[in-house]
C-alpha cells in the first residue's frame, strides 16, 4: 500500500514528466560525469515512485525499470543521504537483494546521493556501482552529492521551461479568444458610425458630424490596441523559422503595408544595403513595421517629415540593422524603459498603447539578439538590433 510519502513522491515526479520518455541529453551527460569521477564503469539516475524504479539515463547498462522491491535504492530512499558501501554482500539492507545475489546483476560497490526537490521531496537517486568491492574518496562522494544536485538543476529548468512555454500558449489562446470577441463589435460600431457619417443629415450638423469623427478615430486606435496586444501575446511563445532573409525585400513589403501613412505624412524611407540576414521572415517583417512605423509616427509628432534610413552593418558574428530618424531623440533615462509593455518614451498624444516595443524585444530575443535605441546622427532616435549569424 502506497504511503502518503509515496504519493507525494509520485506527484512530485510527475511534474517532470520523465517516465516513459527518451534520455534527456543533459542527464545522459551527467551520469557520464558521474562513472567517471567515482572511477566506476556504470551510473544511473533512477526515479522511484510509489511501485517502480525507472532509470531514466544510465551509462554501463541499457536503462530499464524494474520493480521497486528489486530496487537498491529504494531500499535508502525513504532516509535520503549520501550512502557508500564497500561490499554490497556485507550490508544487510542490500545482501540479499537480486542485483547483489546474482539473479539479476553482482553488484559489490555501491553509491548513490538522493535526489530532493527544491520543496525537499526526495524523488530518487544518482547510482554508481561496479562489480568489484572498491571505495569512494572524499573528493568523489562530493562530487556526486554536487553532480545529483546538477540533476535536479536540469529537471527543474526543463519543468520550467515547458510550464513557461504552455503559459505561453495559453495567452496566446486567450489574447486571440478576446481580440476575436473585442474585434466583432468593434466592426460594427466603426460600420454603424460610417454610415452615420455618410447620412446626408451630416451636412447640416457639423457638430454632429465632427463628434462622428471623433469616435470613428477612437474605434480605429481600440482595433489597433486589440491588434498591439494580440501580436504581443503570440511574440511570448514564437519559435523562430530561421531562413536566409534579404532586408531590402523585407523592407519593401513594410512600406507596402504602410504606404497609407507614408502618403498621408510625406515620409521618406530608404534602405541603405540589400543584406542578407539569417531569421524568420514573418516576424523580421512585425519587426521592422514596428520600428518604421514608430519612426515615422514620432517624427511627425515632433512637427518634421519624416527621413528614416534603414542600414544593415555585418559583423564578424552576424548583422546589425538600424532604423534612423529624423525627429526627437529619445531621453538616455528612458531608452530601457520604453521596451516594457505598456511604457511611453516621448510623444504621450502619439496613438498606440506603448507595445509595439516590447513586441520587438520579444522577437529579436527569440532570434538569441539584442536591441536597444540610441541618438541617431539624423538628429532623432536610432532603433537598433542585432542578429547572431547562428541564429
Amino acid at each position: 500500500m502506497s504511503t502518503a510519502h509515496d504519493v507525494t513522491r509520485r506527484d512530485a515526479i510527475a511534474q517532470y514528466r520523465l517516465v516513459g520518455e527518451p534520455s534527456e541529453p543533459d542527464l545522459q551527460g551527467l551520469v557520464e560525469l558521474a562513472a567517471t569521477v567515482c572511477g566506476v564503469p556504470t551510473a544511473v539516475i533512477n526515479i522511484i515512485d510509489d511501485r517502480m524504479q525507472h532509470q531514466v539515463a544510465a551509462v554501463g547498462i541499457r536503462a530499464a525499470s524494474c520493480e521497486r522491491e528489486d530496487s537498491m535504492c529504494a531500499a535508502v530512499i525513504s532516509q535520503p543521504g549520501r550512502v557508500v558501501v564497500a561490499d554490497a554482500r556485507l550490508d544487510d539492507r542490500f545482501a540479499h537483494n537480486a542485483f547483489v545475489t546474482g539473479e539479476v546483476a553482482n553488484v559489490r560497490f555501491y553509491a548513490s546521493s538522493p535526489l530532493i526537490t527544491p520543496s525537499g521531496v526526495a524523488i530518487g537517486t544518482l547510482c554508481v556501482f561496479d562489480d568489484e568491492v572498491g571505495e569512494l574518496s572524499a573528493a568523489s562522494a562530493h562530487a556526486l552529492d554536487l553532480l545529483a544536485h546538477q540533476v535536479i538543476d536540469v529537471l527543474e529548468l526543463r519543468r520550467v521551461q515547458r510550464d513557461l512555454l504552455e503559459s505561453n500558449q495559453q495567452l496566446e489562446n486567450f489574447a486571440t479568444q478576446v481580440s476575436h470577441d473585442l474585434r466583432n463589435p468593434l466592426t460594427a460600431l466603426t460600420g454603424f458610425l460610417e454610415l452615420a457619417a455618410d447620412s446626408p443629415e451630416m451636412a447640416d450638423a457639423p457638430r454632429a458630424a465632427q463628434s462622428l469623427a471623433r469616435a470613428e478615430a477612437a474605434a480605429g486606435r481600440m482595433t489597433s490596441m486589440v491588434t498591439d496586444l494580440l501580436d504581443f501575446a503570440r511574440m511570448g511563445g514564437a519559435r523562430p523559422h530561421v531562413t536566409q532573409v534579404d532586408v531590402a525585400e523585407t523592407v519593401d513589403a513594410v512600406l507596402e503595408d504602410l504606404d497609407g501613412a507614408l502618403v498621408r505624412t510625406g515620409a521618406e524611407v530608404t534602405v541603405v544595403a540589400s543584406t542578407f540576414v539569417r531569421g524568420d521572415d514573418t516576424l523580421l517583417r512585425v519587426l521592422l513595421q514596428n520600428l518604421i512605423a514608430n519612426a515615422v509616427k514620432f517624427t511627425v509628432a515632433a512637427e518634421k517629415v519624416p527621413d528614416v534610413r534603414v542600414s544593415v552593418e555585418t559583423l564578424p558574428d552576424g548583422w546589425r540593422i538600424s532604423v534612423d530618424d529624423n525627429g526627437d531623440a529619445v531621453p538616455t533615462e528612458l531608452r530601457e524603459r520604453v521596451f516594457e509593455p505598456m511604457q511611453r518614451g516621448h510623444g504621450a498624444d502619439v496613438q498606440g498603447i506603448g507595445i509595439g516595443l516590447a513586441t520587438c524585444r520579444r522577437i529579436v530575443e527569440a532570434h538569441g539578439g539584442t536591441i536597444g535605441l540610441d541618438a541617431s546622427p539624423a538628429g532623432g532616435t536610432r532603433a537598433w538590433f542585432v542578429l547572431p549569424a547562428a541564429a
